[in-house]
């Protein structure tokens, strides 16, 4: 297979899907975009494409918790559909209002064992970040050196579990990203992005679409130009390859 189809799933208020789409464009993938009247009338779209992605923004205006329409449309409109491609081992991420969707899901670690919620310092966060690989089950991390540097935006961020599941997340090597340096919303254990148990589904707050070329660094005019999240959606799209 010379280019993995990849499969975005928007809903009313998602905004960082033509983001997410470049990203996936410049890592090798061919991509297109369905909303959620469009998925309905194409069920069969998830099963044929050889990624997912659940794009970020403010899905339903975040009314009743930041991502919980969108899971329960998903939910409502295409069933088991996103936890079956899950478990048949299909790259996925869902990327912070996409991170919040699959936790509601159910597809991520969470639910009723861990939650994103209102950041620590209670306000909407907005700036860049870096952060650090740190899972080698995570199919989407587990060849990454390099931390990343890309930018925030959210209000319902921080990541807090329960000591068992910490715990566990811990000991499964299912922790994929940590913040480097700044915490910006309070996650326990500085924790950024998690993987489920097969390492095929990944979701993070911060977004590495925003940063896939160079010329998106903010002091890039200065010299600098490190921290590129291309080579995570790479590392997505060469595993759909196989």
């Amino acid at each position: 297979m010379s280019a993995p189809h990849a499969l975005v799933l928007t809903a009313p208020g998602t905004n960082r899907h033509p983001d997410v789409m470049f990203a996936l464009q410049q890592a090798g993938a061919t991509t297109s975009a369905l909303n959620m009247h469009q998925i309905r009338e194409q069920p069969r779209a998830i099963h044929d494409a050889q990624m997912i992605v659940v794009a970020g923004g403010f899905s339903f205006a975040d009314a009743l918790g930041a991502g919980r329409l969108f899971a329960l449309e998903l939910s409502e409109i295409i069933g088991d559909a996103i936890n079956t491609a899950a478990q048949a081992e299909k790259p996925m991420i869902g990327i912070c209002n996409g991170f919040q969707t699959l936790v509601r899901l159910g597809v991520l670690p969470g639910k009723h064992r861990a939650a994103l919620g209102h950041n620590e310092e209670g306000g909407f966060q907005c700036g860049w970040i870096s952060m650090k690989p740190t899972s080698k089950r995570c199919v989407w991390t587990r060849n990454l050196t390099e931390e990343i540097y890309c930018p925030i935006a959210h209000g319902e961020g921080r990541f807090t579990a329960s000591d068992e599941t910490l715990s566990h997340l811990h000991s499964n090597d299912q922790i994929a990203l940590t913040y480097s340096g700044r915490n910006p919303n309070g996650s326990c254990n500085d924790i950024a992005g998690i993987c489920d148990e097969t390492g095929f589904v990944l979701g993070l707050m911060p977004h590495p679409e925003n940063h896939v070329v160079a010329r998106q660094h903010p002091q890039y005019h200065r010299g600098h130009s490190n921290g590129l999240g291309l080579h995570l959606f790479t590392q997505g799209v060469a595993i759909a390859k196989n």
